[in-house]
């Protein structure tokens, strides 16, 4: 079991050591100060040799320093497989080592778990949902149909390609490739010539594949269910959130990534939200090797806080989420306001007997057709405006905006166009009148 990378121990207060009448007596004096927490785990590590002092460790602040109460709790929970040197491991649920009283109801908040500056990791769905705004299925599909999607995807992949775009006046290439599928002749169309991505078009779109399609209805399927649990087990009296939609989620897109190897990945961001709206809500299918995604929440900062630095985006930690072959991940609508995610280099991978050192990431999206750029506003540039939320400021904390990105193109520039947006509690936009502009809608 992982649990915080490179953490120093932490003090228990001081307490009588009950010993569990299962075991033999053990006469040891009485230590106090900070000794005591020492002589706490020594305890325990006598009683169980053969788990981890990390794991003994963190059951025993699970127990509050009772020993009595940890190891109980350790003679009940389901035996672990070995861990390889070097590779992904594997964990039960923290939930296990804590007794029922101590977890409390699921409606209420959970404790955060990540610290700064350290690596929480997580592969129980359970602690998943309690800990990170996704929730996720493993052996999502039949195995031969997730084979199937895998083997076909692998083959579409060969021609996949790097995105290219400006960063900070810098032209850069995105570290892995992709492609854009769309679910017939009439919206492939409609994206190469209508949609706007980084402040260009995207050229190379493709109608979904046979094994994507088959996919689709049992994507919506699992997610609508996830965001009805995710509604009444996570949020505020059982209510969704403000702007987030009402409406059934219907997949009718998907980005498809392909990572070939432990180097390729992809850094802390947020999914755009121009056509998809505010409160997203994204179903994403892996296939393949296993990787890790990590999640770390924005903590808003005063308007006079200086430039931000690194260690200020690690303020509240980061949450790895282990992602095997043929699981499916909910993006919940609280992650891409308030969370960041990426899919960390690996430096050891254990490779999949399909496709070797690969691994596909299939995103399923929905795109709304009150959001199609005919409706959203045009910069000075004449191009559609990309859709944006504050996260790093608390005086604008959640507000949503327009602005140009027409400079995200290498090569061209673009202009300081800037709008507040507008949208009902349900997240459906409420557009201003402009005169002359194509599908002009006043709500």
């Amino acid at each position: 079991m992982n649990s915080f990378v490179s953490r120093k121990r932490r003090r228990i207060s001081p307490s009588p050591i009950p010993v569990p009448a299962t075991t033999d007596y053990i006469t040891a004096p009485t230590v106090m100060g900070n000794d005591d927490t020492d002589f706490k785990l020594a305890l325990l590590s006598s009683l169980h040799p053969e788990i981890q002092q990390n794991v003994l460790l963190d059951v025993l602040l699970a127990h509050d320093g009772s020993v009595e109460d940890a190891s109980a709790s350790l003679n009940t929970r389901p035996s672990e497989s070995p861990k390889k040197p070097g590779t992904i491991g594997y964990q039960s649920s923290l939930s296990s080592f804590i007794s029922p009283n101590a977890i409390g109801e699921p409606s209420k908040r959970v404790r955060p778990l990540s610290k700064k500056g350290k690596t929480l990791h997580l592969y129980s769905p359970d602690d998943v949902a309690a800990h990170t705004p996704c929730s996720i299925i493993h052996n999502f599909l039949p195995a031969e149909e997730a084979n199937a999607l895998l083997e076909e995807l692998l083959v579409e992949a060969k021609s996949f390609e790097k995105m290219t775009f400006k960063l900070f006046d810098n032209v850069v290439q995105s570290p892995h490739t992709s492609c854009f599928y769309v679910e017939s002749l009439k919206e492939e169309e409609s994206q190469k010539m209508e949609y706007i991505y980084n402040g260009d078009r995207l050229t190379d779109i493709r109608q979904l594949t046979p094994q994507l399609r088959k996919t689709s209805p049992k994507v919506q399927e699992a997610v609508n269910s996830e965001v009805r649990t995710r509604i009444k087990t996570h949020y505020p009296n059982g209510q969704k959130l403000r702007y987030q939609s009402t409406t059934l989620w219907k997949p009718n897109a998907a980005f498809v990534n392909c990572y070939n190897g432990g180097a390729e990945s992809v850094g802390y961001h947020s999914d755009q939200l121009t056509y998809l709206g505010p409160r997203a809500v994204i179903g994403s299918i892996s296939l393949g090797v296993a990787r890790e995604f990590r999640v770390r929440k924005i903590i808003p900062q005063d308007a006079d806080t200086k430039l931000r630095t690194k260690e200020s985006g690690d303020e509240a930690g980061q949450i790895a989420i282990h992602l095997p072959h043929n699981s499916l991940l909910v993006m919940h609508a609280e992650m891409q306001e308030e969370w960041k995610h990426s899919i960390t280099p690996a430096a050891a991978i254990d490779p999949h007997p399909i496709s070797g050192n690969r691994r596909i990431n299939i995103t399923y999206r929905h795109y709304k057709e009150e959001l199609h750029p005919k409706y959203t506003p045009k910069c000075k540039c004449g191009v559609p405006t990309v859709l944006r939320v504050v996260q790093r400021k608390k005086e604008n904390w959640g507000k949503y905006f327009w602005m140009c990105y027409a400079g995200n193109v290498p090569g061209k520039e673009g202009c300081d166009f800037f709008e507040w947006a507008e949208f009902t509690a349900e997240g459906v936009p409420v557009w201003k009148r402009r005169k002359g502009s194509e599908g002009e809608k006043e709500d």
